[in-house]
């Protein structure tokens, strides 16, 4: 089978996670790199032993490059878009982090790049493949949890905790990341409940910033924070579930807690990051008898990142892979979000039922 020869553009903290990831599959070779940091462009394209000539410091060169089957971007919010348009332009298939672009701008400026010609793009809403997660989706699928009414998501990290005094970093900035919390975690939150009941319909939203300071590093003073880090939703869906979201990077104690409970007419379903491998359903066991069991999730809701993403590469469409349409219809759920905060009132979303991609 193929090897496919991959760009890497963003040589950060996160970028060691995504080479693990291929080397796991066994299929991929990096063949170029791009970073603007030269000392990480040297120090990393050392260690993958990256021909000097391979190493990039515009990133336009190496998905222009030849050598290069597929790009991998991992990269902070502001150069997303610009990334995107690139591959598209370069016809170059392409798996790009979360989430689509800074502001929703940029991905209706790309959505009208990519419909006429569609290149194959994955984007990185990674939580799609915690195997609790897949279980969820298809025991709804099923019908095994009766109709669903309604469900609660939440995302709750503790690193920007006032505890941890926090510095301010590039995810404070809005010129670089857009949204703080909201499109960090909070577009996961968001792709997990498209991922498992569909489209939304309508949401009302607010945003707060818990820390109004963080101390720079560089200087020492004190900067304004224009992002938030506290965002809570709630939205109906094209099922008419009713949903309830909460994301925080300020709750002391939770690491990385990303969960879902869903509310069935047959049962409860509860998956969560904390236990990724197992549910909690909550069932009728016998006429008026509650029982809560914990389940093993099934082997065949065990698929991977990068698996799917060599699946799209070999030309096939799996089940369930976040693809282009997905990253722009988060970022249009993300706008909905800011606009319902700033505007104090319900929006209403687009039907994309007459898209043709997605």
């Amino acid at each position: 089978m193929k090897t496919y020869r991959i760009g890497m553009i963003g040589l950060g903290g996160m970028a060691h996670s995504h080479i693990r990831w291929m080397a796991e599959e066994g299929r991929y070779e990096i063949a170029a790199v791009s970073d603007v940091n030269e000392k990480a462009l040297a120090e990393k394209g050392d260690a993958l032993g990256i021909a000097p000539g391979k190493r990039y410091a515009d990133f336009v060169q190496l998905i222009a490059d030849p050598d290069v089957d597929a790009v991998v971007s991992v990269t902070p919010n502001h150069i997303h878009a610009a990334i995107i348009r690139a591959c598209l332009e370069a016809g170059k298939p392409f798996l790009a982090e979360k989430p689509f672009t800074r502001v929703f701008e940029e991905a209706t400026a790309l959505l009208a790049q990519y419909e006429p010609r569609p290149v194959p793009g994955m984007i990185g809403f990674s939580y799609r493949y915690t195997p609790a997660f897949r279980y969820a989706r298809e025991l709804v699928r099923e019908g095994k949890l009766g109709t669903v009414r309604s469900f609660s998501i939440q995302y709750l990290q503790s690193w920007g905790s006032v505890l941890n005094d926090t510095p301010y970093i590039w995810r404070f900035d809005p010129e670089i990341t857009g949204t703080g919390t909201l499109g960090d975690l909070g577009s996961h939150m968001i792709d997990l409940a498209r991922f498992l009941f569909g489209e939304f319909k309508e949401l009302s939203s607010q945003l707060r910033t818990l820390v109004p300071e963080r101390r720079d590093p560089a200087t020492g003073r004190m900067v304004k924070i224009e992002v938030d880090d506290f965002v809570s939703f709630q939205g109906l869906m094209s099922g008419d579930e009713a949903g309830i979201f909460q994301s925080s990077r300020n709750a002391v104690g939770s690491g990385n807690q990303h969960e879902v409970t869903i509310y069935g007419d047959d049962g409860t379903l509860h998956a969560s990051t904390l236990d990724p491998e197992r549910v909690v359903w909550t069932r009728e066991e016998a006429p008026g008898r509650l029982a809560r069991a914990v389940v093993d999730v099934p082997a065949q809701c065990k698929v991977t990142q990068y698996g799917d993403f060599l699946s799209l590469l070999d030309g096939g469409t799996p089940d369930g892979l976040p693809d282009f349409m997905d990253g722009y219809r988060n970022q249009e759920v993300l706008d909905a979000v800011i606009r319902a905060s700033r505007e104090r009132r319900t929006i209403g979303l687009p039907d994309s039922s007459d898209r043709k991609h997605g």
